[in-house]
């Protein structure tokens, strides 16, 4: 079985659908999405009804998903970018959708894949934290009791591994630095016009803590959308980055009046 995990879609439908063709071509059968379908970017309401079209087998709530649906003006720790995208987003969406955003849970898992997806942190879902380094993806790993945790918010890929006690290992929790490509300061990609993918190989007895990347908006140099396919028979996870019409989504949020800082920040990736 395949599984396409996805994130922060942040209503770009050009790269969400150019994410989808992959899917399709690969053989995806189902999908999980680690939240913030909506914000930023211009087709809130497409983005969502494409996302409930699919084979959804687990889905969890995003920030932006939380700001718009609940009614608070004030958005405490928001830039205003992010604010007047929020307050322009309650206006595209129908009450049915709203309410729809506002019951997606926090946290859960996926018995069948031995999986929990958070969109920030499974210690404190509710606080939007993010995890970067080591020292956070221990707190996660203390409240992960599956083999997998896909987590989202940051638009940053990242992936720890947690060795079993038995290998006797100095650091028990280690990054998984070719996931992270790009990921450091002042790295940018070769060719941001072609496809490329990268994997991890699930290992008995790990836990791994996952994070795929933005779709929508990816902030690690890298502007293509970025998300991944894990395949239950091969034991493998691979994420893709894959170009799109970055002009077109361009083209809309300057249409729809949002801020000009949201258009240009998808060419570079930041």
């Amino acid at each position: 079985m395949k599984y396409a995990i996805v994130s922060d879609l942040h209503a770009n439908m050009e790269a969400f659908n150019t994410i989808l063709s992959k899917c399709y071509e690969v053989g995806v059968e189902k999908y999980i999405c680690l939240g913030d379908i909506v914000g930023y970017n211009a087709e809130p309401s497409a983005c969502l009804e494409k996302l409930k079209s699919l084979d959804v087998v687990g889905i969890v709530k995003g920030n932006h998903d939380e700001y718009a649906s609940n009614g608070d003006n004030e958005m405490e720790g928001f830039n205003p970018h992010a604010r007047n995208a929020v307050l322009w987003t309650r206006e595209q969406l129908s009450e049915e959708q709203l309410q729809w955003l506002s019951k997606l849970p926090l946290r859960t898992s996926i018995p069948a894949i031995n999986t929990t997806i958070v969109h920030a942190t499974l210690d404190s879902p509710d606080s939007w934290g993010y995890v970067f380094d080591t020292h956070h993806a221990s707190d996660n790993f203390s409240y992960q009791f599956t083999q997998l945790c896909f987590c989202g918010h940051s638009h940053i890929p990242i992936a720890f591994c947690k060795k079993p006690v038995t290998m006797r290992s100095d650091k028990m929790i280690e990054e998984v630095p070719e996931w992270a490509y790009l990921r450091h300061e002042g790295m940018v990609p070769s060719n941001p016009n072609e496809a490329d993918s990268m994997s991890i190989d699930i290992q008995p007895g790990w836990k791994y803590l996952i994070n795929v990347g933005s779709v929508g908006q990816p902030r690690n140099r890298d502007p293509r959308a970025s998300f991944a396919i894990y395949d239950t028979e091969a034991r493998r996870i691979v994420r893709y980055r894959l170009p799109y019409d970055i002009a077109t989504t361009q083209e809309k949020i300057r249409a729809a009046g949002l801020p000009e800082k949201l258009a240009t920040r998808l060419q570079k990736g930041t």
